[in-house]
């Protein structure tokens, strides 16, 4: 174990962090991981799921199969449901990716009563009204990384779960994963991917390293640029040259450029006054 790690879950665990485990690639060396409470082996990293969605979609990117300045209705066609929204002809992945629509909220499988949804997901979010045009303004959801799901499986010819055991999953060496799915079968997208921790900072060290891990190329360094750049989902957090992405209860994936480390960790809750753990973590040194 590294002396950040065991400080790390000493810090946590004096100060109540409500941590399942913590996990940290360093360097070039495989993950390490501490269990601060005992857990089931995978949890549900919610919205951390939107990093997986992003790399599929620049994969596809990679291959020439897609462009983010792509529209929905262009690439899904005939699968949009009659009565859609007009602002959607206008929406591109871009617009997806960085929540710039003007969908009125109401889709989040982790909060709602998703029984109350119509059986066909992409109707429920096609066919709801906006609240302004599309790139007005930023509005965080769902429903954007649902649509991205499908638009996946359209492009590849397979579900978003299934294209990325076969391009992410099995190539960074996952030992397993599920993802929650609509009734149609779709990866919901923006949530519900089930992994472990030492698997989860895994997309943490690709992006730390260019597209690469562990020699293997995942996604172009174009991509990464651009993810950065345009902050689809992987973000500044104002400490060092940190860049994180966030998750409900707790969960978290953290790149630290200027320490070559990536963190992780899974939680089961946030409370108020509860520890910094994003800066204990990303001012170590």
């Amino acid at each position: 174990m590294s002396r950040f790690l065991e400080d790390f879950a000493k810090y946590i665990k004096e100060n109540d962090g409500r941590v399942f485990s913590i996990a940290e690639i360093a360097g070039d060396k495989a993950p390490a991981k501490v269990e601060i409470k005992e857990n089931n082996a995978c949890q549900n990293i919610y919205s951390v799921s939107k990093v997986y969605t992003v790399t599929a979609i620049g994969i596809l990117c990679d291959r020439g199969l897609l462009h983010t300045d792509d529209t929905v209705t262009d690439i899904l066609g005939d699968e949009c449901p009659e009565g859609y929204d007009p602002y959607w002809d206008s929406t591109t992945i871009d617009m997806l990716m960085r929540h710039r629509i003007g969908f009125p909220g109401g889709f989040d499988i982790d909060v709602n009563d998703a029984s109350k949804y119509d059986f066909d997901y992409l109707k429920e979010i096609m066919c709801k009204q906006w609240v302004c045009p599309p790139d007005t303004k930023r509005r965080y959801e769902d429903a954007g990384y649902y649509v991205l799901s499908r638009i996946v499986n359209k492009v590849a010819g397979k579900s978003l779960f299934a294209f990325c055991w076969e391009t992410i999953f099995q190539p960074l060496g996952f030992r397993e994963a599920a993802w929650s799915c609509c009734p149609k079968g779709h990866a919901i997208g923006g949530t519900g991917l089930y992994i472990r921790v030492e698997d989860m900072i895994k997309i943490g060290a690709v992006y730390l390293n260019n597209g690469m891990y562990l020699g293997k190329r995942i996604v172009s360094e174009n991509w990464v640029r651009k993810v950065l750049e345009r902050q689809y989902e992987l973000s500044p957090n104002g400490i060092r040259d940190a860049y994180n992405k966030g998750g409900m209860n707790g969960q978290n994936l953290l790149v630290i450029p200027c320490e070559n480390r990536v963190v992780g960790w899974q939680g089961y809750d946030i409370h108020p006054g509860g520890p910094d753990l994003t800066r204990f973590a990303a001012e170590y040194h």
